[in-house]
């Protein structure tokens, strides 16, 4: 009985933050309040449903390599953080659809000293929604160091210094901003690994993210031609899940979505509305991408009464990915979010144990 009263609360909480964040409209718009995106959605839709034949074997790899410009933020006896900025490696079409603001793209970079780098690890760590700054990934990877574990943090399009002008907070003002960032954020991620798996020689390498980044995080680990350990943290296996079920939808500007469409004489209903942006966001339906190399080195962590992320979605990408491993935190996603960071550690370090490390070159 009491597991189920703190179970209850832990969801209610994820409500109350929901409707704090997402229906107070007053002080920020809605997602979405500037419509679908026009000629942009239709691009971003044809460029996903072009995504797997792009990512066959063989086919589109190695990616543009990147090459960071460093400056050293601080140093100390036994690690040293970085920051660097590069172009994004997006193709020429997908760079002209992104804001100027979201086309330099910036990494923090935590690394322990006086270790090889084919000894280390280390982990790419992609953000969430509303996560605007490095600070909270390097907390969560910050004690990883003593393991010999590094982590690089990316700041995504739309967020940070890369976000629009015109955009307040973490509000995209377009459905096809959220597949823009998407697109954008999978290849710069794919670009960060082969560097450093190429440039840097690391030993290990691995992708996580929490919320959206696991969203993420699954599909360049989808992605990757060789193994790497994947680790989606309190994430969905689609937005669908998020803006058509979860607390989202009541952040989204559903009238705004509606009222394009008949500028465009098409007439729909909420519910239709609703309907055809299940339809654009099932293009982001993870189940649908390969299988990673090495299943085993997927784990997930979902939490037991989050009000974002029902069980049966963290479930369903499970199935699709056999071998693959779910461990649950007690609490909503909020909470988790605050209290379970030594569970994200453990399964960074196990998923990385269960990689053979690369042969010295």
């Amino acid at each position: 009985m009491v597991a189920v009263k703190l179970g209850m609360l832990h969801y209610v909480i994820d409500h109350v933050y929901g409707a704090f964040m997402h229906r107070t409209r007053a002080i920020t718009p809605p997602f979405f309040s500037r419509g679908w995106g026009g000629p942009k959605l239709e691009l971003l839709e044809r460029m996903a449903k072009q995504l797997f034949p792009m990512y066959v074997e063989g086919q589109n790899w190695p990616p543009p390599l990147v090459r960071p410009v460093w400056r050293t933020v601080w140093e100390t006896r036994t690690a040293c953080l970085r920051e660097g900025v590069f172009q994004t490696p997006c193709d020429d079409e997908l760079t002209a659809a992104l804001p100027p603001e979201s086309r330099t793209a910036r990494v923090a970079w935590l690394v322990p000293k006086n270790v090889p780098p084919q000894k280390m690890s280390c982990v790419v760590h992609l953000a969430g929604t509303g996560d605007h700054t490095y600070d909270r990934r390097l907390r969560l990877g910050g004690p990883l160091v003593k393991q010999n574990i590094s982590t690089m943090v990316l700041e995504s399009p739309f967020y940070g210094k890369r976000r629009p002008f015109l955009q307040r907070g973490a509000r995209l003002l377009c459905v096809s901003d959220l597949l823009l960032l998407g697109r954008a954020t999978i290849d710069e991620s794919r670009s960060l690994i082969h560097w450093l798996d190429t440039e840097e020689g690391f030993g290990k390498m691995g992708i996580c993210g929490l919320s959206m980044g696991g969203v993420h995080a699954s599909m360049v680990g989808s992605l990757h031609p060789t193994p790497v350990a994947t680790l989606p943290f309190l994430s969905p296996h689609s937005a669908v899940v998020a803006f058509c079920e979860g607390i989202l939808k009541y952040g989204t500007a559903w009238e705004a979505l509606r009222d394009e469409l008949a500028a465009q004489k098409i007439t729909m209903t909420l519910d239709e509305v609703r309907e055809r942006m299940r339809t654009v966001l099932s293009l982001t339906d993870v189940t649908r991408f390969p299988i990673p190399k090495n299943p085993d080195a997927v784990i997930f962590v979902a939490a037991t009464d989050d009000g974002y992320i029902p069980k049966h979605s963290v479930l369903e990408l499970q199935k699709a990915w056999p071998g693959s491993e779910v461990r649950w935190v007690t609490g909503g996603h909020v909470s988790s979010f605050l209290l379970h960071n030594d569970a994200f550690r453990r399964a960074i370090v196990d998923g990385l144990d269960r990689l053979e490390w690369k042969e010295p070159w």
